[in-house]
């Protein structure tokens, strides 16, 4: 009797092992999956499989070596404990480790933001709007870059995809080596919690009218220690020239003075990129200068990457980099030329400061400004290209 009893412990012990033995095959090939679109979702349903797999057996097993009272059987209980707690521990790190984009693709340090092949689609349940139709952009960490163009040309969309207010349709799209397209709810809110800062152009959309400037600046830091709250939001008020308007509430601001105190809330959690939506399209040239004067500081002093979308040409030379996007792709970019990348350009600048140049897609594709096509009478859909001296010579058909 007691030879038998022994056997069967034995018996279960060996299932044991079989179990952690296939539970441990199913982790590394959850792991294996981490780097593909759906490595949180396979990662949590293998926790919970294996979680309820190995208490199921070892629960069995512990019953059995509690009848038994033998010291196997209470050996093997333990053991399946063991392997059921590290089997979970193990594959809840694999899941916190992506929860919190730790396993995202490698890219350039280099890169704040990189786009290829951008699109996306507004769906209504008559039509579709092609918003974005395959933008192409580029941008290093600790730039500042305008990106200009016309109502409808996709610069609001792609604006708000980066600041993760929309979810993008296809293409890649890349933030700070986070891949937008694979972020759940949870990391999404991480991301605008941590990464992204925005300033809109409308002031009802940045300030509460009801509290004071060091109240709105602090109202995104509530979770903070009261003490640490104040000094971070006299700080931020410091920084963008705001900290003798503290005490001071929307109506007793002006236009500019009210959009500084955006750029100081918009701060607020420490952002690695700063968004801008038109942020001097309320307030006249001479404000929106001031304005721009804080956004250069910031850029300068603490290394923030910055992009504005605005309609001001005025403002768009003095960026050192503007991207102009027509029919939701990139179309143009003009360069700060290098006499005047040093310089502080203020008030109105009538000298061209920039050289452009059009920007290839990846398919090899360019598009020609419509002026361009008037200019030599080009009036259908066709046109005649050849190669002369190194030169692509485009003429009508």
């Amino acid at each position: 009797m007691a030879k038998r009893n022994r056997n069967n412990i034995v018996q279960k012990k060996s299932i044991v092992k079989e179990v952690a033995a296939k539970i441990q095959k199913e982790q590394k090939e959850a792991e294996a999956k981490a780097a593909n679109e759906t490595a949180v979702e396979a990662v949590e349903a293998a926790t919970e499989t294996a979680a309820e797999t190995v208490a199921e057996t070892a629960a069995g097993v512990a019953a059995e070596a509690a009848a038994e009272d033998t010291a196997e059987g209470s050996a093997a209980g333990m053991m399946a404990e063991e392997i059921s707690k590290a089997l979970k521990d193990s594959f809840m790190e694999a899941y916190k480790k992506q929860t919190e984009g730790e396993l995202e693709d490698e890219l350039d340090d280099n890169v704040m933001i990189l786009c290829e092949n951008l699109v996306k689609i507004y769906k209504t349940k008559d039509t579709e709007v092609l918003a974005l139709q395959g933008l192409e952009l580029r941008v290093e960490k600790g730039e500042f870059i305008a990106i200009i163009g016309s109502s409808g040309s996709g610069k609001s969309t792609f604006l708000n995809l980066l600041g993760g207010l929309d979810r993008p349709s296809a293409g890649k799209l890349y933030v700070d080596g986070k891949n937008l397209f694979k972020m759940t709810e949870s990391q999404m809110v991480a991301y605008k919690q941590k990464t992204v800062g925005f300033v809109w152009q409308n002031n009802a959309r940045n300030l509460l009218p009801y509290l004071t400037a060091i109240q709105n600046v602090e109202l995104p830091m509530l979770f903070c220690e009261p003490k640490e709250r104040h000094e971070r939001a006299l700080e931020l008020l410091n920084l963008v020239g705001m900290s003798h308007k503290k005490d001071s509430k929307l109506n007793q601001m002006s236009g500019g003075e009210q959009q500084r105190i955006a750029i100081a809330i918009a701060l607020a959690n420490r952002p690695k990129l700063l968004l801008a939506d038109e942020p001097t399209g309320s307030v006249d040239q001479k404000t929106a200068d001031a304005v721009l004067d804080v956004f250069r500081k910031l850029n300068t002093e603490l290394g923030i990457t910055i992009v504005i979308v605005t309609h001001d040409i005025n403002l768009a030379k003095k960026v050192n980099r503007v991207v102009m996007m027509r029919d939701g792709k990139t179309s143009i970019e003009r360069i700060m030329k290098e006499e005047f990348v040093k310089e502080q350009l203020h008030g109105f600048v009538e000298e061209d400061t920039h050289e452009e140049f059009a920007i290839l897609d990846h398919a090899g594709r360019v598009q020609i400004p419509r002026e361009m096509l008037d200019a030599i009478g080009v009036d259908s859909k066709k046109i005649r290209m050849a190669v002369e001296d190194d030169k692509i010579v485009i003429t009508k058909a």
